[in-house]
């Protein structure tokens, strides 16, 4: 007899299949997209992250670094690219990256996260030496840098294959590869919102050579624009597929949409029924990722922990100072103390757990 039942009896065959462990299809994702039930959907999700990592709700002390904001690419959805020759444009030097570090490094950091602009004006070394002298300066902590849509622009600008720039990084020092870049993993949509950028071939294609390179990898879908509920599931599907061939993706984390003004009103922005929802749809059809993240920069802190009951296991990091959504139109914080990350996974009554940039645990506060 199924523990979880639905007033919605298009959710009955769905709700059996989640109990038993069968794979979701993708009219399945439609039905859940659709149904009224909402809570229902959220309590499948929550019974599948509960089996895959118990009580355990994950966070990492890192920064985030944006190196330069000067981009050939001009996504619609993008508040933080500027043209070379714009006045707010800015490319930091060695010694403005270091001091930009040394001025915000704590004890207890372990990632470097860096995207920053597909900056033309400066060559491939450039984007080696950002990870090199970082990792000759902080060698304990981990660099995560340069997305798949940044991996096949280095190969453009270089005129070498993606794999060849790939081990140039990680002989440079680099550990693994953000998960931005993807917004939509469907042509139509990048035809319309990121035209300049990797298709969605060239996006995957990155990823399954950094996996078969040995390294982990990070997946993120930026949601609530052009996108149809079937182009979010064929993009979580596309994903699902890479996953069983190469089991590299450690974390799939759904991005709010954030308009190009902070003054924007609330009906340009993701609401909390379609953020709750896509969070659970994204864990119940991602079965084959261990984690899924809330990311409190899009929607908030509170959501963020209301989604550890629907489906997520990862509240992200301190960040210490994010920029990219912020300078789109974001309204939350740009970063969060790690007795503030602690207060909310509590405050869902979850078990918080420090981790490294690979979910190795650090700490544990119960």
């Amino acid at each position: 007899m199924s523990l979880i039942a639905s007033a919605d009896p298009t959710l009955t065959d769905i709700i059996a299949k989640v109990q038993s462990g069968e794979r979701l299809t993708l009219e399945d994702g439609l039905a859940l997209y659709q149904s009224p039930d909402l809570l229902t959907i959220g309590q499948l999700a929550n019974h599948v992250n509960l089996k895959k990592n118990g009580n355990n709700v994950y966070f990492i002390q890192n920064l985030y670094i944006n190196p330069t904001n000067v981009c050939e690419a001009k996504c619609a959805f993008c508040g933080f690219r500027q043209d070379p020759n714009s006045e707010a444009a800015y490319t930091m030097s060695p010694e403005e990256l270091l001091q930009y570090v040394g001025e915000r490094y704590t004890e207890g950091l372990k990632e470097f996260h860096i995207v920053g602009g597909h900056n033309h004006q400066v060559d491939f070394d450039y984007y080696l030496n950002t990870i090199s002298i970082l990792k000759k300066h902080y060698p304990q902590v981990a660099i995560k840098a340069y997305t798949g849509a940044e991996i096949e622009f280095f190969a453009r600008i270089t005129g070498r294959t993606m794999k060849e720039v790939l081990q140039d990084l990680i002989a440079a020092g680099l550990d693994t590869l953000p998960g931005g870049g993807a917004e939509i993993l469907t042509e139509r949509y990048r035809a319309k919102m990121s035209p300049d950028k990797a298709s969605t071939d060239d996006w995957l294609k990155a990823h399954q050579i950094a996996h078969e390179l040995g390294l982990k990898t990070h997946a993120t879908m930026l949601y609530g624009s052009i996108e149809t509920p079937e182009e979010r599931l064929t993009h979580m599907i596309r994903l699902r597929e890479l996953q069983d061939t190469t089991s590299g993706f450690m974390v799939f984390i759904p991005l709010a949409m954030q308009p190009k003004s902070v003054n924007a009103s609330i009906r340009r922005r993701t609401s909390a029924m379609d953020d709750m929802r896509t969070m659970a749809i994204s864990r119940l059809m991602l079965d084959n990722f261990p984690h899924i993240k809330a990311y409190f920069i899009n929607i908030g802190t509170q959501l963020a922990q209301l989604s550890l009951q629907f489906g997520a296991s990862d509240l992200h990091g301190t960040l210490i100072e994010e920029r990219i959504s912020h300078a789109a139109g974001a309204l939350t914080q740009t970063a969060l103390t790690i007795d503030e990350l602690v207060w909310l996974i509590h405050g869902a009554n979850r078990t918080a757990v420090e981790r490294d940039t690979f979910y190795h645990p650090i700490k544990i506060y119960s």
